[in-house]
């Protein structure tokens, strides 16, 4: 390896510096060029938390300095076939997810376009090696990667409701992931670097998109940040083995690992959904009914709701990188305990009346 190499730890701060200062530049040269693309609070059939005006157009930079990393690995590392195979599979996916979110920015794009897209990344996740291998039967495996993929790109979509919630979720998710590579010292993995190039640009654009936010990410930041953390959730989450497993099933230790991981997603989610299905509506048709709405109903502050939700984010990833590391069964079913209260207060907290105004 060349000597430039040889310090690691230094190389990537580096790394990780020049790529949220890019983010920081692309995110403010947008901001000060954009015209009409992805902007919203015009659409009168739109339903939107924010009612001003603002450019949707952060995926943008998440993008440029995704492409940067990539161009980082084949310069740092040598790849095998099949690891070279797999990472050109998460391009492509990622390159179609971001196209296809600057579409539906730009144009307002079909529901069904969205979905068909969705499960083509997810197919093409299948032929290129990345898939979730928890079952014998690989069938179990295919179809739970299809589910998987096209669940988390939705749930990272529905939850862009407020003022930089997505980014510091996203955030927590993607310090997971290289915190578990930096443990194992394997710091140089292709998906730690990807993971490092993605944080700092969710950094650069954190700044942009924090309460009172100047900008969105829109779905062209969501649909790329969903189908990215899937894709490497599949490498550090679904496919992580602890050695000393005792008196746990395999299958549900992988669930509690993806459910810490993208604890807030998830659970945003599912409470939408049976929400609008006990009142008989569609869950597919947005609404102000999203756990972080009922919390401003409350008399939470939108700054506050994202600094409690990203405490809540940072407190799940430390049980799940724990339990990757360190496993006990003790820490096992304290993380499942933080999943069900962690829903249930979320949850519940959409049931109680709004304070009257």
């Amino acid at each position: 390896m060349p000597n430039f190499l040889e310090n690691t730890p230094l190389l990537l701060i580096v790394f990780f510096f020049i790529c949220f200062i890019f983010s920081v530049l692309i995110n403010n040269i947008l901001l000060k060029f954009a015209q009409t693309l992805g902007m919203r609070g015009k659409q009168a059939d739109q339903v939107r938390w924010n009612p001003n005006i603002k450019p949707s157009l952060g995926g943008i930079s998440f993008f440029v300095v995704f492409l940067l990393s990539y161009i980082f690995i084949n310069l740092v590392q040598t790849l095998d076939t099949a690891y070279r195979i797999r990472l050109t599979g998460i391009l492509a996916v990622c390159t179609m997810a971001f196209l296809m979110g600057l579409a539906d920015d730009a144009f307002n794009t079909q529901p069904l376009l969205k979905f068909l897209t969705q499960i083509t990344c997810a197919l093409i996740l299948l032929f290129t090696g990345t898939y979730i291998k928890i079952f014998e039967n690989d069938l179990f495996n295919y179809l739970l990667t299809i589910l998987w993929i096209v669940g988390i790109m939705n749930s990272i979509n529905m939850l862009d409701n407020m003022d930089a919630i997505t980014t510091i979720t996203s955030i927590a998710a993607c310090v997971f992931f290289i915190l578990v590579n930096a443990s194992l010292k394997q710091m140089l993995h292709p998906f730690s670097i990807l993971s490092i190039g993605v944080l700092a640009s969710l950094a650069g654009f954190l700044i942009y998109n924090f309460h009172p936010s100047k900008m969105f990410m829109g779905d062209t930041g969501s649909q790329f940040l969903g189908i990215f953390m899937g894709s490497v959730a599949i490498h550090f989450c679904w496919n992580s083995f602890p050695q000393n497993l005792i008196d746990t099933n395999e299958q549900l230790y992988h669930f509690a690992i993806v459910g810490l991981v993208f604890l807030l997603p998830l659970v945003d989610t599912a409470t939408v959904v049976i929400n609008r299905l006990l009142k008989g509506n569609s869950p597919f048709i947005g609404g102000k009914d999203h756990t972080t709405h009922h919390l401003f109903f409350k008399g939470v502050t939108e700054k506050s709701i994202a600094i409690l939700y990203f405490i809540i984010s940072l407190v799940a990833v430390f049980l799940a990188y724990n339990l990757v590391l360190t496993y006990s069964n003790t820490l096992f079913w304290i993380s499942i305990s933080y999943i069900i209260l962690v829903f249930l207060a979320l949850y519940i907290n959409t049931k109680i009346k709004k304070v009257a105004k």
